[in-house]
């Protein structure tokens, strides 16, 4: 007997007994499924993830810094020197100055986002002027009191004409010399809800004389480590101690989160992979009731001259097709469910996120499926391939 004649009779088999057979899949299709979501949704989540730092700037550098007490101090002619020695390294920096107690007319602007900035800000964060114009040099320089609002403010305090219009920041009013382009969803929460100014005027409104926050440009996407290298250098030369700055790009921000989500993803993965083993012990449990269903059929084939090895490759191959076809139905219901958790997800989040499953996880969940089978299908083979004729034709 062929492969082919095998595969025949194993179909055969499992079509005869159509519920049973069903319930001894189910096993491996909810394992493949369940692979194929969870492998998916990590790889959604890394794409949306690459995404959002992509509309950040993946280029980008925060630095924080705190004060020892003492004479060491960064200014941002320091910051401003260190970007004009490593050209090749970092292209841009913005000092970062956060305010509270906006006012437009009588109305407090509690959630509102007000910053002190350069004027490279906002190339630095990608964000795009969509009226009048952004911050400029010479804002910074004379302490000019304008400022740039995002769309939030401008359309639900200004009724979209907010150009030329005061807001008033810790009592001192500002000019809107500009109004951001939408960059998030548009709501109270997002980046929409801000109000930019130059960082000199905001950090005499602070009371500051050095500025705690930078935001660095790397040259290039392959320059940001490097760059975030240069300046924990800087810092570390003037301070001494790390632990009185923190810097960090957003390629290292990405890197850890993608380490992390590639960690948990690997557990929740490992976790759905249990149902393959369940699975298999299930098909190893049908398979020895088949063979003592089928003892007469068994001894009949070895009493026409059927060898061991034609009994066992009988056996492993129905315990195969079973498996392999509970992986099919698996990888359907994987897709199906995809499809839902992404409309789920667009629906209940807000998110532009997909389920995206990989062919690699396909392929491997599917072969894992067929393996599995085949592994438990050896015991029962071997059992009825070492059945004795005689008692086999004498079985009732």
């Amino acid at each position: 007997m062929n492969v082919t004649q095998s595969l025949r009779m194993a179909i055969k088999s499992i079509l005869s007994n159509k519920i049973r057979s069903v319930l001894t899949m189910l096993g491996i299709i909810i394992g493949v499924a369940a692979v194929i979501v969870i492998v998916g949704l990590g790889n959604g989540m890394q794409v949306y993830m690459r995404e959002t730092f992509d509309s950040m700037g993946v280029n980008l550098i925060g630095v924080q810094t705190w004060s020892p007490g003492d004479t060491r101090t960064v200014s941002e002619e320091d910051m401003y020197q260190l970007a004009e020695e490593h050209p090749d390294l970092l292209s841009m920096v913005s000092p970062m100055v956060s305010l509270g107690g906006a006012k437009v007319g009588n109305e407090f602007l509690s959630s509102a986002q007000v910053t002190g900035v350069s004027e490279d800000y906002a190339k630095i964060n990608r964000d795009e002027v969509e009226q009048g114009r952004y911050l400029q040099y010479v804002d910074i320089l004379r302490r000019s009191n304008v400022c740039v609002v995002g769309s939030y403010i401008n359309d639900t305090y200004f009724a979209g004409d907010g150009l030329g219009k005061t807001v008033k920041v810790m009592g001192a009013p500002f000019s809107i010399v500009g109004v951001m382009k939408q960059k998030g969803d548009g709501t109270e929460h997002s980046p929409d809800n801000s109000i930019f100014m130059p960082y000199t005027v905001a950090g005499k409104l602070a009371g500051q004389g050095n500025f705690g926050m930078y935001y660095f440009s790397a040259a290039s996407e392959d320059a940001a480590i490097p760059a975030t290298n240069v300046i924990r250098a800087k810092l570390l030369e003037i301070y001494g101690d790390e632990s009185y700055f923190y810097v960090q790009s957003a390629t290292e921000m990405m890197d850890q989160l993608n380490a992390m989500m590639n960690v948990t993803v690997a557990i929740l993965t490992a976790i759905a992979a249990i149902s393959l083993v369940v699975g298999g012990i299930g098909i190893m449990n049908i398979m020895l009731v088949s063979v003592t269903e089928r003892t007469r059929e068994i001894g009949i084939r070895k009493a026409l001259g059927a060898k061991r090895r034609h009994i066992m490759m009988q056996f492993i191959i129905e315990a195969g097709a079973t498996s392999a076809i509970g992986g099919l139905l698996g990888i359907a219901m994987g897709y199906g469910l995809s499809a839902v958790a992404s409309a789920m997800i667009a629906a209940g989040l807000q998110q532009e996120m997909s389920v995206v499953p990989t062919m690699n996880s396909v392929l491997t969940a599917f072969g894992i499926s067929a393996g599995i089978g085949i592994f438990f299908g050896y015991l029962p083979a071997r059992k009825a391939a070492r059945l004795n004729p005689i008692d086999a034709l004498r079985y009732d």
